[in-house]
């Protein structure tokens, strides 16, 4: 067995990050950036009022002053002469400030009659005026790599582009193997169960911006896992489930090795998730994880998460921890790396006192995993542990 760490190097040692493509920004959401945007001019390009009210000279600014309204400006409209003594323009918000205008009074601190308003007490110090160029200015970037979020979307925009450069998403063919296996709402026999781990695949990849092809449920035979083989051809990366272990019935490795499998690891010293396996299969990757549906699971989130942001362009790096005080005592571990399903609460996080590994009404409930090193000591509550989210 290898430890999680020299797994996930090893794995990031086979990947190359995907091609590119151009799409328009109502299709990039999610998507990885993989070419800066640049503005083409500043944001906002002129300098532009952030109330509505009355743009007028700063030595005009003084309580009970009497001042004559001599046009108005709107968005998209701007006022094309200049704010003179005595004088005060009608401005809304976004509207350009006119020539001359130094401040914007608030609306609510002015009194209007006819063509004239008078100044009210107490006005504030605020100049209610938003400078050319305050966002960003022309040439300044939207940086790559990136997983683009709405905001960045929304920045894109605003820098004048309607197509973005972003990684093509990565397919992965998920193939779950097992002769116990039935697809959810078939008649399983009564020695049978039904196939859950590859929907809940389904939706990690997809999560993580990768596109999942499920592939039918292949038999525990080498001509039903051959057959499988070939459906995957073509995906970027092909996942299968079960079969991975030691047992008579466990085929997946011999299967994958004469489809032309060329293997990097087999067992890593993690639990739950022992019998994972990784390897080259011929222009995709082969990540094996194990039957039950909770170990399948966690090493999604530990391996295969992390793999779909690498092939994306984003850096190669293992899943994000974050510290976390724990809410109740922690049992000492044993030799490998445990992955605990916990859930978080006012008082820190908590592991679930159930952890068999086939369990997803426990996993259901957790919001993450507390992730204890080997060997290591109990701990009590009010210790700090690292978790990865869900």
């Amino acid at each position: 067995m290898i430890p999680v760490s020299e797994a996930l190097d090893r794995l990031f040692a086979l990947v190359s990050p995907l091609p590119t493509e151009e799409v328009r920004l109502t299709a990039a959401l999610g998507r990885v950036l993989r070419s800066e945007v640049i503005a083409t001019r500043d944001q906002p390009p002129f300098a532009a009022s952030a109330m509505d009210g009355y743009a007028i000279r700063e030595v005009d600014l003084a309580p009970g002053a009497v001042l004559r309204v001599t046009g108005e400006a709107a968005a998209g409209h701007a006022y094309a002469g200049h704010v003179g003594p005595g004088e005060a323009l009608r401005i809304f918000t976004g509207a350009p400030v006119p020539e001359g205008a130094e401040r914007v009074v608030m609306q609510e601190d002015t009194a209007r009659e006819g063509d004239r308003i008078t100044l009210g007490d107490g006005i504030s110090d605020n100049r209610n005026i938003r400078p050319a160029g305050v966002d960003f200015r022309a040439g300044d970037k939207l940086v790559a790599p990136r997983r683009l979020a709405p905001a960045d979307i929304a920045l894109a925009a605003s820098m004048n582009t309607d197509r973005l450069t972003v990684s093509r998403r990565p397919e992965v063919a998920i193939i779950a193997t097992g002769d116990e296996l039935v697809a959810p709402g078939g008649d399983p026999r009564p020695d049978q169960i039904i196939a859950s781990n590859a929907y809940g695949l389904h939706g990690i990849v997809e999560q993580a911006g990768g596109t999942a092809r499920l592939l039918p449920i292949a038999g525990d035979s080498m001509g039903a896992l051959a057959q499988a083989f070939e459906l995957a051809r073509g995906a970027d990366i092909v996942l299968t489930i079960g079969g991975a272990s030691v047992g008579d019935h466990d085929l997946v490795g011999d299967a994958a090795a004469e489809a032309g499998m060329e293997r990097a690891f087999w067992k890593v010293a993690l639990r739950p998730g022992k019998p994972l396996m990784a390897g080259r299969f011929g222009a995709a990757l082969l990540l094996g994880l194990p039957g039950n549906p909770v170990s399948s699971m966690v090493c999604a989130h530990v391996f295969l998460v992390p793999l779909i942001r690498a092939l994306s362009g984003l850096p190669a790096t293992p899943a994000p921890r974050r510290l976390a005080r724990l809410a109740a005592p922690l049992a000492a571990n044993g030799p490998r790396e445990h992955y605990l399903r916990a859930a978080s609460g006012p008082d820190g996080v908590t592991a679930f006192s159930k952890q068999d590994s086939s369990l997803l009404s426990v996993l259901s409930e957790a919001d993450c995993l507390i992730v204890q090193p080997p060997g290591d000591r109990a701990r009590d509550a009010g210790e700090t542990v690292e978790v990865i989210a869900l």
